[in-house]
C-alpha cells in the first residue's frame, strides 16, 4: 500500500482519551473528524489501495474497511451508532456542486419551512422508532473484532435535539409553536429524549465505546437558533442527560455544534458538562481563539476552517495547520481536524496535507 504521509502512526485510543480529558501532554498529535463523505472514503481507498485484500462479498466488509481506512488516516477511533433509530423528514434533492468527487444522485437537504409534524394529528400519526426494535449489530461486531489499539466513539443515533425539533416541525413551524403550541413542542421533545437516552445507555454497555459524541447544530453565524431560555428547556436539558449517562459510565461527552453559541457556552460547559466542543468557523470564532477562551475547561476539536481548505493551496494548508498546532497542541486538549467534516468538495490533497502536517509536528 502506498501512502501520502511522511510517517506511519499507530492508533492509540488511550492517549487519545488523555488528550480529550486534558489529563496530560499528548505524545503526538491526535486527529478527529465527525465524518468523511463517502466519496472521500472511496477516493482514498482507490488511490492508496486501503481496502486491497478485503473480500467485498464479506458481510463484514464495511466494518473491516472502516478499520483499515481509519487506521491508515491516523485516527484512533471509529464512529458507530445503533440501528433502527432514524427519523423521517421532508427533504429536497439538488445536484451536487463538488468539482471532482461528485455524489451520485446529488445532495439532500431538510425542508426548513414545514416538517412532518405541525399539529397533534400528525404527531399521533408519525412513525416513531420503537425502542424495542433498536439494535446494535454493527457495534456488537466491533466489540468482537476491533483492534485493541482502536476504540469506538459512539454517535450518529442520538444527541440531535435542536436539529430534530427543527427538522420534524420545520424551523418556521418550530419557532411559531414555541409561542402558540408549546405542548406539542414538549411532546416531540419527550419522544426524542426517550429514544436518545435509551440509545446512549445501550452504547455505554459496550467496552469498546470510550466516548459519546452528540451532534446538534444549535446556531446561526450570529447566535443560537432559538432564545437561550427555550434552548435550555428543549435542547440543553437533553444534552445534560446524555452527558450524565456518559459520565456515570466513565466516558467523556463530546459535542459537535455549528453556530455562534456565546450565549449558551457557559451552560454547555458548567451545566450540561460537555468535555469537548467540535465545529469551528473562522467567521464565527477561530479555534485558536476558542482555545484561549475555553481551553482551561474543555477540549477543542478540529478547527481547520472548511472554507479555507477549499480555497487554499498545499503550502497554505500546511502553514495554517502548523500555526494552529503551535497555539493549541501544548498541554493537550486539542485534536487536529477540519472545522466541520471532510466534505467531498474539499480538495483531497489539502485534506491529506492537513493530516500529514499533523504527523510532522513535533511541538
Amino acid at each position: 500500500m502506498n501512502t501520502p504521509f511522511s510517517r506511519i502512526i499507530e492508533p492509540d485510543w488511550e492517549q487519545f482519551l488523555v488528550c480529550i480529558r486534558r489529563s496530560g501532554a499528548p505524545r503526538r498529535v491526535h486527529h478527529v473528524e465527525l465524518f468523511l463523505d463517502p466519496e472521500v472514503q472511496d477516493a482514498i481507498c482507490a488511490r492508496y489501495g486501503v481496502d486491497d485484500g478485503l473480500d467485498k462479498d464479506d458481510d463484514a466488509y464495511p466494518m473491516r474497511r472502516q478499520i483499515a481506512l481509519q487506521s491508515f488516516l491516523g485516527y484512533d477511533f471509529i464512529r458507530c451508532g445503533a440501528e433502527n433509530v432514524a427519523l423521517t423528514f421532508h427533504q429536497h434533492q439538488t445536484p451536487d456542486t463538488a468539482s471532482e468527487l461528485q455524489r451520485d444522485g446529488g445532495r439532500v437537504y431538510v425542508d426548513e419551512n414545514r416538517g412532518p409534524i405541525t399539529n397533534w394529528q400528525e404527531f399521533e400519526a408519525y412513525p416513531w422508532p420503537r425502542i424495542e426494535e433498536i439494535t446494535t449489530k454493527t457495534l456488537e461486531w466491533y466489540e468482537a473484532n476491533l483492534p485493541d489499539n482502536m476504540c469506538i466513539v459512539a454517535g450518529g443515533g442520538f444527541g440531535h435535539f435542536a436539529e430534530h425539533l427543527c427538522w420534524l416541525m420545520g424551523y418556521v413551524t418550530f419557532c411559531t409553536a414555541l409561542f402558540e403550541n408549546r405542548d406539542l413542542v414538549q411532546a416531540i421533545y419527550e419522544k426524542i429524549f426517550e429514544r436518545d437516552c435509551h440509545v446512549a445507555r445501550l452504547m455505554t454497555q459496550f467496552s469498546c465505546v470510550k466516548a459519546l459524541w452528540g451532534s446538534d447544530d444549535m446556531g446561526f453565524k450570529n447566535g443560537p437558533l432559538i432564545g437561550p431560555a427555550d434552548m435550555r428547556e428543549f435542547v440543553l436539558s437533553g444534552h445534560k442527560a446524555l452527558a450524565e449517562i456518559a459520565h456515570k459510565a466513565g466516558r467523556p461527552y463530546l459535542l459537535h455544534s455549528c453556530g455562534r453559541l456565546d450565549l449558551i457556552m457557559d451552560d454547555l460547559i458548567h451545566d450540561v458538562g460537555i468535555d469537548a466542543k467540535h465545529s469551528f468557523e473562522d467567521v464565527i470564532e477561530p479555534v485558536v481563539e476558542a482555545k484561549k477562551r475555553h481551553g482551561q475547561d474543555i477540549a477543542l476539536l478540529g478547527g481547520i476552517d472548511v472554507d479555507f481548505l477549499c480555497r487554499a493551496d498545499e503550502a497554505e494548508t500546511r502553514a495554517r495547520v502548523r500555526a494552529t498546532l503551535e497555539a493549541c497542541h501544548p498541554g493537550g486538549g486539542y485534536c487536529l481536524g477540519t472545522g466541520n467534516s471532510v466534505a467531498n468538495y474539499i480538495p483531497l490533497d489539502n485534506y491529506l496535507a492537513m493530516l500529514d502536517e499533523g504527523r510532522r509536528f513535533a511541538g
